[in-house]
């Protein structure tokens, strides 16, 4: 029997993307796969939950069916999140939903489940690198990637001896299995851009044994970008004001 064999993991926003690469990575170990998404899909999965998990009834109603069916999990991924845009184009009501989905349900799903971790448990937030790095107009999700890594490493003091909860920022992530220009790939350090089973396989890894020594991390996986300095006419690189 492997690690993960009749593990618990709950994925929040599985239905697609990375949320479906995490799905499938734990379904080949033949761990219990839940999934809650406002979208159905065709992931395969233990149990499905449909709904909107900014609403704090649909957080209440899927933590009671989970314990009711599981009694105890074993890994919570936050994966679920979106960009509304920022202060160009984003009102306010879309700002709060970005952070109710991407920042309160973490939290909530935390606080709902908190007696019902079993023994070496994790819990693994999606971040991103915008965390870090920005665009015009992209605030509404800069703003919620950036908590989710404050609140992870929070997080982590405070469930010391019940959950390790660690924090993946992707980069440039290809989850429509795109064709990319030589420059889109070149810019990469890695030469490369990623793919979601490249943040699934952290994911597994900061669950399992391996990794029982880190906790409240935050781990960039983003080809180098990150890394690379740009410089106007440096490498290509050429700045215009446009």
């Amino acid at each position: 029997m492997n690690e993960f064999e009749n593990k618990v993991v709950i994925v929040t926003g599985g239905a697609s993307g990375i949320g479906k690469s995490i799905c499938e990575e734990f379904n080949k170990l033949k761990a219990k796969v839940v999934v809650i998404d406002k979208n159905k899909s065709d992931v395969k999965c233990d149990y499905f939950y449909c709904g909107d998990i900014t609403k704090k009834t649909v957080l209440i109603d899927f933590a009671e069916n989970v314990i009711r069916k599981y009694n105890k999990i074993d890994f919570l991924i936050n994966n679920a999140g979106l960009s509304k845009g920022g202060l160009f184009s984003c009102n306010l009501e879309d700002f709060l939903y970005v952070q109710k989905l991407g920042l309160f349900a973490p939290f909530a799903l935390t606080k709902l489940f908190l007696n019902n971790f079993n023994e070496n448990s994790s819990i693994i937030n999606i971040s991103s690198t915008r965390a870090f790095q920005s665009q015009k107009d992209w605030e509404s999700y800069a703003a919620v990637k950036g908590g989710i890594i404050s609140l992870t490493h929070a997080m982590a003091v405070s469930l010391k001896g019940i959950a390790r909860v660690n924090s993946i920022s992707p980069g440039w992530i290809d989850t429509l299995n795109s064709k990319f220009l030589k420059e889109d790939i070149n810019q990469h350090p890695a030469n490369c851009v990623g793919e979601p089973v490249d943040i699934s396989n952290l994911v597994i890894f900061l669950c399992s044994s391996k990794s029982k020594f880190i906790t409240g991390e935050n781990i960039i996986v983003d080809g180098g970008m990150s890394r690379l300095m740009v410089y106007h006419n440096d490498e290509g690189w050429v700045y215009s004001s446009r």
